[in-house]
């Protein structure tokens, strides 16, 4: 079996999980999040833990055994807890701020970038320069992270533009440093 596939996936305090064929659903705190099981994985309740069991040994049914397992957990903690992603956002001049659902960004760029905001996310900016994009549903957080990310991505010469908090930028060196 899978070894992340056959752990069960435990119900914290909460948070309920129904299933109904082959969709799992849970509900908590933060929301309701649904995820479709693939063909060949059955998904059952025992009191506090949702078991997960594939009807074959292939190799995609393995892959999508614990795949299947990965993603009941995250909406499971999702419901109960949320995720975060923190972007930072460096160079002069650039800065960020919230109006309603939508960011207004300054990157350098002659026109001010709008960014809407998805249902099921929300965003804090502190000291203009520091995004928290916070949600139950861990890829649709991600996601909006990464497009954040894309508007201006980090370069390699001055480290300019939107990053992550916790990445590190690989600097290149520039023209005049390299002709001696």
């Amino acid at each position: 079996m899978s070894r992340i596939g056959k752990k069960p996936v435990p119900i914290p305090e909460g948070v309920t999980v129904t299933i109904e064929g082959n969709v799992v659903r849970a509900t908590g705190p933060l929301g309701t999040l649904t995820q479709t099981l693939p063909p060949g994985v059955t998904a059952r309740l025992d009191g506090n833990a949702v078991h997960l069991t594939r009807q074959s040994d292939h190799r995609t049914a393995r892959a999508l055994h614990g795949l299947s397992r990965a993603l009941v957990a995250n909406m499971v903690q999702g419901v109960k807890t949320g995720f975060e992603k923190k972007l930072e956002i460096v160079g002069i001049g650039y800065r960020a701020q919230l109006q309603g659902r939508t960011i207004q960004l300054a990157l350098g760029y002659s026109h001010p970038v709008l960014f809407p905001l998805p249902d099921g996310v929300t965003a804090e900016i502190d000291r203009q320069t520091l995004i928290t994009i916070r949600g139950a549903d861990k890829a649709l957080v991600g996601q909006v992270a990464a497009n954040l990310r894309a508007l201006r991505k980090p370069d390699p010469y001055k480290g300019k533009g939107i990053k992550y908090v916790d990445e590190v930028i690989r600097r290149k060196v520039g023209k005049k440093a390299g002709a001696k």
